[in-house]
């Protein structure tokens, strides 16, 4: 039925919502991070945080320590492919 669907939906929506909302501030920083200097590209954002620690050139500086980042953008990267969603949605909300 679609009213049924429809709440399906509402209730997917509202649970990628609360994970959001239960991110830390530095998973927060992350995203938009990824979405305003690696256009939203985890990959891009994960090559610049490894060739920091390589000590290649990189382009952007996080505050946190980059294996602690690594680790979080794991997290938030599986989380968006295994639901099929954008995180950084919810940050323009």
């Amino acid at each position: 039925m679609p009213g049924e669907e429809r709440e399906e939906t509402k209730a997917t929506r509202l649970a990628h919502k609360r994970f959001f909302e239960s991110l830390t501030p530095e998973e927060n920083v992350l995203i938009t991070v990824r979405d305003e200097l690696y256009s939203g590209s985890w990959e891009s954002m994960l090559e610049d945080l490894r060739a920091r620690l390589e000590g290649k050139p990189y382009i952007f500086r996080l505050a946190t320590r980059i294996e602690d980042d690594i680790a979080r953008i794991g997290r938030l990267q599986r989380y968006e492919r295994e639901h099929d969603i954008d995180l950084g949605a919810f940050a323009k909300e």
